[in-house]
């Protein structure tokens, strides 16, 4: 039986500026940085509250998973937000949503009341969107 989801990927147009976004914008950790071959390596960072949790900055780049005819197209869906991959929760959605502005992370949504809690919607330097929020116990 599976018993627990460790990596997750998200596709990224340059592994660079991804990591610059996710540690220096969000305050994440870079967890594993190894060469994987031609113009890739294995990045993954993690929030610091859940080491154990590690986001795959996965270029797109020729491989098996995109071949030469793809590239172009898969590129051009993440650079338009067409991906959302997933649920950042903050202790202070106010203050962190302020941090992440003044660092120059761009929200396609201000904090907002919903049923769940407060949410917030941003992209990170590639177009992915996620959702930062307070939820309520």
């Amino acid at each position: 039986m599976i018993t627990k989801l460790t990596h997750v990927g998200i596709h990224v147009l340059d592994q660079d500026s991804a990591q610059d976004f996710y540690v220096n914008k969000l305050g994440f950790k870079v967890v594993t940085d190894v060469p994987m071959g031609k113009d890739t390596r294995w990045l993954t960072v993690a929030p610091p509250e859940q080491p154990d949790f590690e986001i795959v900055l996965t270029p797109i780049v020729e491989s098996k998973q995109f071949p030469r005819e793809t590239i172009e197209v898969m590129k051009d869906l993440v650079r338009r937000g067409t991906f959302g991959f997933g649920v950042f929760t903050c202790h202070d959605i106010y203050a962190t949503y302020e941090e992440m502005k003044a660092k120059g992370v761009e929200f396609i949504k201000a904090p907002k009341k919903e049923f769940y809690g407060l949410e917030a919607l941003f992209k990170d330097d590639s177009g992915n969107w996620a959702s930062l929020a307070q939820l309520e116990p």
